[in-house]
């Protein structure tokens, strides 16, 4: 396959597309030649403030047409794209853009305090600009945005240094345990993951291979994660749109309005995360949304349990429920699809091509034979982690001559080879030498009538070495019963993988992509419980 930078390709499709809506933010609509404009501009200025080939450029921004301009400048001007989690405090954006080796940082006006609780313990960042929304102004330290991207400059902007698809794109992610770490993404390798099965031979030829429909994405999860940001490259690689919605937080009546008016053909979510309110909201409200262009929604990173889709494909019978299995290290890890012909089960997967699922010694796991093994992918994978050879040894093994990631999924092969992901090993918990996987028994707790969302880790046990302990988010109205959870768990599952506890929560504190802070809740839940007895009883048996 032929591979080219990403700014060459999009630079292709805004010829092709012209006057076609890229991106729409409310009610705001940028067409795809004033994307491509509006990028040139600001790759201009990048370039005139002295940046050099490969420099770093962090997006601290919301969703919004700004993250997709301030992104293709930096590739159009042969620099790093970098995201920023816009929840990161000061401590974790100073170890971030430090650590990146950050030239210039886009951010929004919201966040100007605590960028100015750092900015001058960062050396390294020359460029500051400032995104204005609103009653937020542009601080005098930084330059205006908008005052940027609207200048007219001759296009495209290319930096003397040119572009190749051997330049980077950063994804920073913050796993379950750690300091951000930095993915180092090769374009061309990242773009085959957005090809069409037809992809063109030349540029020249990008346009004319353009679906004629231009897709229209909603990525509802945000783009400074690897699963909104990398459906998004697909939408854009043929040519479509992408709409992103007004409210920085998840606004399931605006999610569905929008979809409505825009006639969105896909959407992107995280699992029961966002899965949850929607249902909640067209259960609610059965036949107020006409949701007939909808035909895709595409998950990733978080459970998407089997009831869930189940009840969604009643509201929307012809849509496609795709979840993907896979991490800002390893994309295609392997696919689930349901539909109304019928749902797959939660957290069962079919391996994409170059996976495995190989034991520590690097032998595949035998379908059928209960093992666990950890999921391996090769081919299309990262370079690895920037400046963390030891990490990135750990996480890069080279298997029969064959160099694979092993982003720390476990997992087990049914005898039909489908896969059944059982988590991060990092959080398993081992009770009387039992292991329990915590999301097992938080889809299961999921599904209680009283219970909206759950997570469960082990606490330290006198007996067991460890006891399973849960904190759950009682349904509105609802209170949760610890014993009748208990017994609900068992019910489902062996009885030691039940909880010991049940700490009914105002929150879990998911971030923004759905994932959970074990480690606090762990913490939060050993501090409710000094001075009194974990388990409820000692039964550790069947």
């Amino acid at each position: 396959m032929t591979e080219w930078a990403f700014a060459d390709v999009w630079e292709a499709v805004a010829e092709a597309r012209g006057a076609s809506p890229a991106l729409v933010h409310g009610d705001h609509r940028t067409s795809w030649s004033e994307f491509s404009q509006r990028a040139d501009a600001i790759a201009a200025f990048l370039i005139g403030s002295g940046v050099m080939h490969q420099d770093k450029v962090a997006n601290y921004l919301f969703n919004g047409p700004e993250y997709l301009e301030a992104l293709f400048a930096a590739l159009k001007a042969g620099l790093v794209p970098v995201n920023t989690n816009y929840r990161y405090g000061s401590d974790e954006l100073r170890y971030l853009w430090t650590n990146a080796d950050a030239a210039a940082v886009v951010f929004d006006a919201t966040f100007t305090e605590v960028v100015e609780q750092i900015r001058a313990e960062l050396p390294t960042v020359r460029v500051w600009l400032c995104v204005t929304r609103g009653t937020h102004w542009c601080p005098t330290w930084a330059v205006p945005y908008e005052e940027v991207a609207s200048r007219p400059v001759p296009a495209p902007t290319r930096a003397p240094w040119g572009r190749s698809p051997d330049d980077r794109l950063f994804v920073y992610t913050g796993g379950t345990t750690g300091l951000p770490k930095g993915v180092m993404w090769r374009q061309g390798t990242l773009g085959r993951s957005s090809a069409s099965a037809h992809a063109p031979a030349t540029l020249a030829e990008v346009g004319d291979a353009l679906p004629g429909t231009p897709p229209v994405l909603l990525p509802a999860c945000p783009l400074m994660h690897a699963t909104g940001l990398f459906i998004a490259f697909g939408t854009l690689r043929q040519g479509g749109c992408v709409v992103t919605l007004t409210s920085p937080n998840l606004d399931v009546v605006e999610l569905l309005d929008t979809i409505e008016r825009e006639r969105v053909a896909s959407m992107a979510i995280v699992g029961d995360v966002f899965a949850r309110p929607i249902l909640s909201a067209l259960d609610a409200e059965p036949g107020r949304w006409d949701l007939s262009s909808l035909r895709t929604i595409i998950s990733s990173g978080v459970m998407w349990s089997a009831p869930v889709k189940q009840r969604l494909l009643k509201h929307q019978p012809s849509l496609l429920l795709f979840d993907s299995l896979g991490s800002s290290e390893a994309v295609g890890l392997g696919q689930s699809i349901s539909s109304s012909q019928g749902v797959t089960g939660t957290a069962d997967f079919r391996l994409g091509d170059h996976t495995r699922v190989v034991t520590d010694m690097g032998q595949d796991v035998v379908p059928g034979s209960g093992d666990v093994g950890r999921l391996a992918r090769a081919g299309m994978i990262p370079d690895g982690y920037y400046k963390d050879e030891a990490k990135t040894a750990a996480t890069f093994r080279t298997i029969d001559g064959i160099r694979y990631v092993l982003p720390g999924d476990l997992a087990t092969v049914r005898s039909d080879g489908t896969v059944v992901l059982l988590g991060r090993g990092s959080q398993c918990i081992n009770t009387g030498g039992e292991k329990v996987f915590p999301e097992e028994v938080e889809e299961v707790l999921k599904e209680h009538d009283a219970i909206a969302d759950a997570a469960v880790v082990g606490v330290p046990h006198d007996t067991w070495g460890e006891a399973v302990c849960a904190m759950v988010e009682p349904r509105p109205g609802a209170i949760v019963r610890e014993a009748d959870a208990i017994a609900y768990v068992r019910t489902r599952l062996a009885h030691f993988k039940a909880p010991k506890r049940v700490l009914a929560v105002t929150s879990l504190g998911r971030a923004p992509n759905g994932k959970l802070d074990y480690q606090g809740l762990r913490a939060h839940a050993m501090e409710v419980l000094i001075g009194t007895r974990c388990a409820g009883d000692d039964d550790h048996g069947e």
